[in-house]
């Protein structure tokens, strides 16, 4: 059965699974090229035997259940990350309970996340990047420089039914089984704290033992400043192409320091506040 790590794009996604690869290789030596053991969903592996063109949502879509149900087979419990809302499109559902064992999910203030979504996705604009956040019908997909690029990849996400930040993190939190909410901001201010709730999660599904020292060691090999020294030494496979120019973005690019209170203009932020503001108060971006 499947595990999700389930996130709006840039909010920590890949955070948490570098520190989950530090924390189940504990004692290797571990980079960027090991996160392939928890890999995207929808990717190109698993439906390129199941569609004939990869960029087709609905194709895709019809095929969720069945793709989850090939990877189920091996009866093991395996970990995906995914951008995908829990949703139905169509008359198709992303996933069920018979394939799902669980979601951790991830959040991040959505004043945060226009800036890194701008960069990500090479947006022209904060106010473009405004409506990327706010769009209901959202779906990720790729430019024809980027299907360019990544032809020639084994491995490639699809295009992702995102939805809105709204309605995405309504979705996941919808979640009723073995669910667990982690807030980006949380991960920054107490790393250590958070992560240990975490690898509890982990330790109860996957009758797994971690010590503290584990703990403590995949907290320290998974900081920010490791991650981007990493890409910078040696790359990163999954930081996104230009869909102009073809070339790679950077993938681990502000990080901690993208604080929307010194980079965001306060129109934007107020309109962002404003469109969001049961869920932000929920999650306590906004005071109550």
């Amino acid at each position: 059965m499947i595990i999700w790590l389930a996130s709006y794009p840039k909010s920590g996604n890949t955070w948490l699974r570098f520190f989950l690869i530090s924390l189940f290789f504990s004692g290797k030596k571990v980079n960027l090229n090991h996160l392939k053991h928890i890999i995207s969903f929808p990717s190109k592996s698993h439906f390129s035997n199941l569609i004939d063109d990869l960029l087709d949502i609905k194709k895709i879509s019809r095929n969720w259940e069945t793709s989850q149900n090939i990877i189920n087979k091996e009866k093991k419990i395996k970990i995906f990350k995914t951008h995908n809302m829990l949703c139905r499109f169509g008359n198709n559902y992303f996933t069920n309970i018979k394939n799902t064992m669980g979601a951790v999910h991830i959040v991040r203030d959505p004043r945060n996340v226009i800036t890194s979504i701008k960069n990500h996705y090479n947006l022209d604009s904060l106010n473009i990047a405004k409506q990327f956040l706010f769009n209901e019908k959202n779906i990720i997909t790729m430019s024809e420089k980027q299907k360019e690029k990544y032809i020639t990849h084994n491995e490639y996400p699809l295009p992702t039914v995102l939805g809105s930040w709204k309605t995405h993190y309504l979705s996941w939190k919808n979640m009723k089984k073995n669910y667990l909410l982690v807030k980006y901001e949380n991960l920054i201010q107490n790393p250590l704290e958070e992560f240990r709730k975490i690898s509890k999660y982990f330790s109860q599904i996957l009758s797994l033992e971690f010590t503290n020292d584990q703990i403590e060691e995949a907290v320290k090999l998974s900081s920010f400043e490791k991650l981007k020294k990493m890409e910078e030494n040696y790359g990163f496979t999954e930081s996104s192409y230009n869909n102009i120019t073809g070339e790679k973005n950077t993938f681990f690019n502000l990080g901690p320091k993208n604080d929307w209170t010194k980079i965001l203009d306060k129109d934007i932020a107020d309109e962002i506040s404003a469109k969001f503001e049961p869920e932000m108060k929920e999650l306590e971006y906004l005071s109550k």
